[in-house]
């Protein structure tokens, strides 16, 4: 880098910056915290506008795409958009009238069933002689029901915090109402003007920044939307499939708690790659207390599921995936859900995909070119302006 008058005055404003935020940090802290206090219901009301917007734009365009006339170009929108939020509401109800309460289930057959089994497993291991009497008398004295629901409660504890937490603010306060009501009538607005906004963003990206910044934000937005968007659509249906596949095929075979165990399963794969095998875990170990053969055979079907769903099924109906190999995506999963629990094991896997694309192309323009692909890159250049020069000379005949 060159000295200038210009760059040392860069490394100086940077440097006062940085001392100033280091000085005032608390100050400034405080006045972030404030802003983003400020602009949550806005980006509330943005997430819910991109979740309405994936079945919005399938509604648009099967909403008569053939007509053009002014009355199907006047009801698009709002049709699609009313049946986009209805869509949505219809399946959040669906998901709260019907796995929320086999989730509570699973958790009181565990609890139940546990003590009895752990008494069948105490009583082989006399049969077997493998431990010394002390040890088994000592743990048959344990009150294993009331500790496995101590367990339970300190693991649902930070869920239950969160779930508490949003149904006092939207329920018993008035500012959280105010909040649902602003971000909804702000993801209103962003549907009904997202044409506009989009032309809006452009021109002031074309105005306001270099051609070259202007390329590298619009490829880092389209790369966030596509990983968003594969992950959200990729992740429900997926456990769509596996969760309704998982329940036919129990009662097909046999299996007790078949609809606890298959919406268990729905509800699981949500989380990526570990999701639905700490599913199959927990609905082996319920089968376990009614029969060790069958959890046996329950883990086989799963394993068979799912390498069927996600050979077969998934890349049918979904499509490719984010190409996040799986050891980043574990990655994601364990430090997001580390850092912001629940929601960070959700977000963590579009993120790192993103991160991987954009690095991966980066990677890839900086490789040098061999000497076969720039012959071969030679080589379809002349075929090109041949077949230019023949279409060239047939246009003047």
């Amino acid at each position: 880098m060159k000295i200038t008058w210009k760059n040392c005055l860069k490394i100086g404003v940077t440097f006062f910056l940085l001392y100033i935020a280091i000085v005032f940090w608390e100050d400034i802290s405080g006045l972030l915290s404030a802003i983003f206090a400020a602009m949550f219901p806005l980006l509330i009301g943005g997430a819910i506008a991109y979740v309405i917007n994936i079945p919005m734009t399938f509604y648009e365009k099967h909403y008569f795409p053939k007509q053009k006339g002014k009355f199907f170009t006047v009801t698009r929108r709002p049709v699609c958009m009313t049946a986009a939020f209805l869509t949505v509401v219809a399946v959040v109800v669906l998901v709260v009238w019907l796995i929320i309460p086999k989730l509570g289930e699973c958790v009181s057959v565990i609890v139940a069933k546990f003590p009895g089994l752990f008494e069948k497993a105490l009583a082989f291991a006399r049969g077997l002689d493998v431990m010394p009497e002390d040890i088994l008398n000592s743990l048959s004295e344990i009150d294993w029901k009331s500790k496995l629901t101590d367990i339970i409660g300190t693991i649902t504890s930070g869920v239950g915090n969160v779930v508490g937490g949003v149904i006092s603010v939207v329920a018993g306060v008035f500012s959280g109402i105010v909040t649902v009501l602003l971000s909804i009538i702000f993801s209103i607005y962003i549907l009904a003007t997202k044409d506009s906004l989009k032309n809006g963003g452009t021109k002031l990206l074309n105005r306001y920044a270099s051609e070259k910044w202007n390329k590298r934000i619009n490829y880092v937005l389209s790369v966030l939307n596509e990983c968003f968007h594969s992950y959200i659509v990729g992740q429900c249906t997926e456990a769509l499939i596996l969760g309704v596949l998982c329940t036919i095929g129990m009662l097909i075979f046999g299996f007790p708690y078949a609809l606890m165990i298959g919406a268990l399963i729905a509800f699981t794969a949500l989380i990526p790659v570990a999701g639905a095998y700490i599913g199959a875990g927990v609905g082996a170990f319920m089968i376990l207390t009614e029969s060790p053969v069958q959890a046996l055979l329950f883990l086989v079907f799963i394993l068979v599921l799912q390498q069927l769903e996600g050979n077969i099924i998934y890349p049918k109906v979904v499509g490719t995936s984010m190409g996040l190999p799986g050891i980043w995506v574990l990655a994601a999963v364990t430090i997001g859900g580390g850092i912001f629990g629940v929601l960070g094991m959700l977000l963590g896997v579009p993120i790192a995909a993103a991160v991987y694309r954009i690095v991966g192309d980066d990677l890839k323009k900086a490789e040098p070119v061999s000497e076969t692909e720039t012959i071969q890159i030679e080589e379809n250049t002349e075929e090109t302006s041949e077949e230019n020069k023949e279409e060239t000379s047939k246009e003047n005949k």
